[in-house]
């Protein structure tokens, strides 16, 4: 016929091609579409669900227990620290060293303090002959301020005499008894022990005066 085109289209591809369309359209129809009811918290970060009320009131509760937690590990610290020092001031009366702060520790150091605390030196009795030295000189009489003033330089000579021999005779105590130790600074630190009064030393003299060390 001269209607009908060159190629034509069999009638069942047609009917199966719409009955196809027809078939997606009602699936489409009848999928659920889901609806989130959940109103979102106006100070939630955008695209994150409002949390419920259980949740908000645990994670409350999780913060309170941390910062309760860090009081306690502060209170903690304290007490540490608070018990620390009185250890260390036990074992500045009593020598021990194991409680002893870093400047004091070691036989080095312990030998430069029983080398000092087993003899006299001049340099202990600074502070009360700086005293006197000092009443004298604010007495008004013009002999008396000379003594003074010679006795000052007096006191002066015979403590760096003093501490001379004594960081001489140390060092070389030292060199004999630890050959292999360090002992930096152990001479200094036996030398500034040496100002100070015996009885307001720190740690306490272990060994009387004249016993060897």
């Amino acid at each position: 016929m001269g209607s009908n085109p060159g190629h034509p289209v069999p009638l069942g591809f047609v009917f199966r091609s719409r009955a196809t369309k027809d078939e997606k359209a009602a699936v489409a129809d009848k999928a659920p579409v889901t609806v989130s009811k959940q109103p979102r918290d106006p100070q939630a970060p955008k695209g994150r669900p409002t949390p419920k009320r259980s949740e908000a009131q645990s994670q409350r509760r999780s913060v309170a227990n941390t910062q309760m937690t860090r009081k306690e590990a502060a209170k903690r610290q304290r007490e540490e620290r608070r018990a620390a020092l009185e250890r260390q001031r036990q074992a500045l009366a009593g020598g021990d060293e194991r409680y002893l702060p870093a400047r004091d520790k070691g036989p080095v150091r312990r030998f430069a303090r029983d080398f000092v605390d087993s003899r006299f030196n001049i340099a202990e009795f600074f502070l009360p002959m700086a005293v006197v030295i000092l009443v004298l000189s604010m007495v008004r009489v013009p002999a008396l301020q000379n003594v003074a003033l010679l006795l000052w330089l007096v006191v002066i000579v015979l403590i760096v005499l003093d501490s001379f021999v004594t960081g001489f005779r140390l060092k070389k105590r030292l060199a004999e008894r630890f050959p292999d130790d360090n002992k930096r600074g152990a001479v200094a630190y036996a030398l500034m022990r040496s100002l100070q009064m015996r009885r307001l030393r720190l740690p306490k003299p272990q060994v009387k005066r004249g016993e060897r060390p």
